[in-house]
């Protein structure tokens, strides 16, 4: 196991499970169940993926030895046939989970109002962030198929959501509101990463880094990551340079060695919206 030889920012945290301390409030950040997991670059919420190997390294299962075949002295069956799955139609019915193709529509008609180009994104580019895109809930006697698109504009620090008739292909409804920060999604997550390393607090993360691996941290994708919005409300106490998160958008995340020890930087808060990194506790 890793030995913690120093006590900094970005100490390594060796454990399958981490809890807050002080009187905050545990922030609501899920993790992973074991440390030791295959985490590789991957997709949704998480960046990464997990293997649910055995404690000896194997896949559980009829094929291992001593398993099943040896319990009862005969031929263990034959592996699982994967059946694939069914082709995905351009456009759902009813209650089904939206298509690929009606979430790219969706998004694409909902980008498509006047001003959208003047908007900003997580790192400044043009165009609002996207956030995600959900069925709209049917409407009685209405087979209608529509979607809430959200998007989160950086330059006016907004939340919009518009909601858009995938058999019309209009716009029925947009909204913008301030002052509600949905989930984070991956890409601030990455974003705040980036912000992170290119700081000077990120040098403790550096060095862990260096400590548990032997090789540099340059870049996010040698590290799994998660976290979500950090909510001022469920924090004793906030430093005044965080004053203004919840009508600013602020992350907390945490991270791990790819398939190693965990990095403590629950106490690194980003504020993608003024790009800053400040440390609590």
């Amino acid at each position: 196991m890793y030995e913690i030889a120093r006590r900094h920012l970005g100490k390594v945290v060796a454990g399958a499970a981490m809890a807050l301390t002080g009187t905050a409030v545990a922030v609501a950040i899920s993790l992973p169940s074991s440390a030791g997991a295959d985490d590789t670059p991957g997709a949704r919420g998480a960046v990464g993926a997990r293997g649910a190997a055995g404690a000896d390294g194997t896949t559980g299962g009829y094929g291992q030895q001593g398993g099943e075949e040896a319990a009862t002295g005969g031929t263990a069956p034959a592996p699982a046939t994967v059946v694939p799955a069914a082709a995905e139609g351009e456009k759902g019915v009813g209650g089904d989970p939206l298509t690929d193709d009606e979430l790219a529509r969706a998004e694409s008609l909902a980008l498509a109002p006047a001003g959208a180009a003047a908007q900003q994104d997580v790192t400044g580019g043009r165009g609002p962030q996207h956030l995600g895109t959900d069925l709209t809930d049917p409407r009685p006697g209405d087979a209608t198929r529509r979607a809430d698109v959200r998007f989160y504009d950086y330059k006016r620090d907004e939340l919009i959501t518009s909601t858009v008739n995938l058999d019309t292909g209009k716009v029925e409804h947009s909204g913008a509101q301030r002052g509600v920060q949905p989930s984070a999604h991956p890409e601030e997550l990455r974003a705040a990463l980036e912000l992170i390393l290119a700081s000077p607090l990120g040098k403790g993360v550096k060095e862990d880094y260096a400590d548990a691996t032997g090789k540099a941290l340059t870049s996010t994708t040698q590290l799994w990551f998660n976290g979500d919005v950090y909510r001022t409300y469920r924090e004793a106490n906030v430093p005044p340079q965080l004053a203004r998160c919840g009508e600013h958008r602020c992350v907390r995340l945490v991270t791990k060695v790819l398939n190693g020890a965990w990095i403590d930087t629950r106490n690194l808060i980003v504020d993608l919206s003024a790009r800053t990194v400040t440390r609590v506790g």
